[in-house]
């Protein structure tokens, strides 16, 4: 893909995932045009002022909910990432309307504009809370990943719009993440967690990036597609953080998995494994079934789960990471 002809839009371009995407897309790839949409004007302003030198940046106030605010967003664009989404667990479940109006209807306008003004690709962010979801906010996102998916089927001979997704795991450090809560706590000489068992997915905001950019790369539509990433243990993560601290254990809070999973047996089916990546096809008729034909098909019974994962972070791995956090 030759980068430096095509206009980005990126929704949710002020949060930790937009602004990393925004360092690396404009460092490395240079693109013709790249359009920052988001409702935080704040944001907006300290990112005008940190990548404002670049010619072809643009910032635009809105929300994916204002379905015209997105079809002007979207006019002359080639290629959209879609980041935008209510995250914070505990608040979508509390603020369960709201969620649905950002996650799910949002992600239908995108979808509307997207078709309707001849966008050629469109990933979405997704992640392992979509998987087999226990709170709102991952049923939303599973719901996104559905209608995305399936938005390839009326798309059309006429339209050139292709949608997949991308589904992956915690970021290192980003918003909402429990490294800076535990170094906030370390000062106190007590830090809380939930359960000692808890496992998770462990992903950098880099390595999300790079992802998400090879995956527009190599999409054809209708892909949901999930990153090889290694596990950690919260206990060894708050070894590395804070190896003085006693610990007390507050219980599971509402909506919160022990371990994560990012692809169920059932998804395994149609899952196509290659070095650094897994493919989730489609199972809808339109899916052409040759387009990954140099994948490997998973054995019965598998199971990409964050406690049987091969990959896993150590003590001294986990503190290499978050000294800059």
């Amino acid at each position: 893909m030759n980068w430096n002809e095509k206009t980005i839009l990126l929704t949710g371009g002020t949060g930790s995932f937009g602004q990393k995407f925004t360092e690396v897309i404009l460092k490395e790839y240079k693109p013709k045009v790249l359009r920052i949409f988001s409702r935080d004007e704040l944001k907006q302003s300290e990112m005008m002022s940190k990548f404002g030198n670049y010619p072809g940046i643009r910032f635009f106030i809105g929300d994916i909910r204002d379905r015209e605010r997105v079809y002007r967003a979207m006019g002359g664009v080639n290629i959209v990432v879609h980041a935008a989404a209510l995250k914070q667990v505990p608040l979508c479940e509390y603020n369960p309307f709201e969620a649905v109006r950002t996650n799910v209807i949002g992600a239908e306008n995108i979808i509307n504009a997207a078709v309707d003004t001849n966008v050629e690709k469109v990933i979405a962010l997704s992640t392992d809370k979509a998987v087999a979801p226990v709170n709102l906010y991952g049923a939303t996102k599973m719901c996104m990943e559905k209608i995305f998916v399936a938005a390839n089927a009326y798309v059309g001979p006429v339209r050139k719009t292709r949608m997949s997704c991308v589904r992956y795991g915690n970021v290192v450090g980003s918003r909402g993440s429990v490294i800076p809560l535990f170094k906030k706590q370390k000062e106190t000489g007590m830090i809380t967690i939930t359960d000692k068992r808890m496992t998770r997915f462990w992903i950098t905001l880099e390595q999300g990036v790079e992802f998400v950019i090879n995956c527009i790369e190599k999409m054809h539509g209708g892909e949901v597609f999930v990153p090889k990433i290694p596990s950690m243990k919260i206990l060894d993560l708050a070894k590395a953080i804070t190896p003085e601290c006693k610990i007390e254990y507050i219980g599971i809070r509402p909506g919160e998995k022990i371990n994560e999973c990012l692809i169920t047996e059932d998804e395994a089916r149609h899952t196509l494994e290659f070095d650094d990546f897994f493919v989730i096809e489609p199972e809808q008729p339109w899916w052409k079934v040759d387009l990954w034909s140099n994948g490997k098909k998973l054995p019965d019974g598998f199971r990409y789960t964050s406690d049987k994962n091969g990959k896993w972070l150590t003590t001294e791995e986990l503190k290499k990471m978050c000294e800059n956090i």
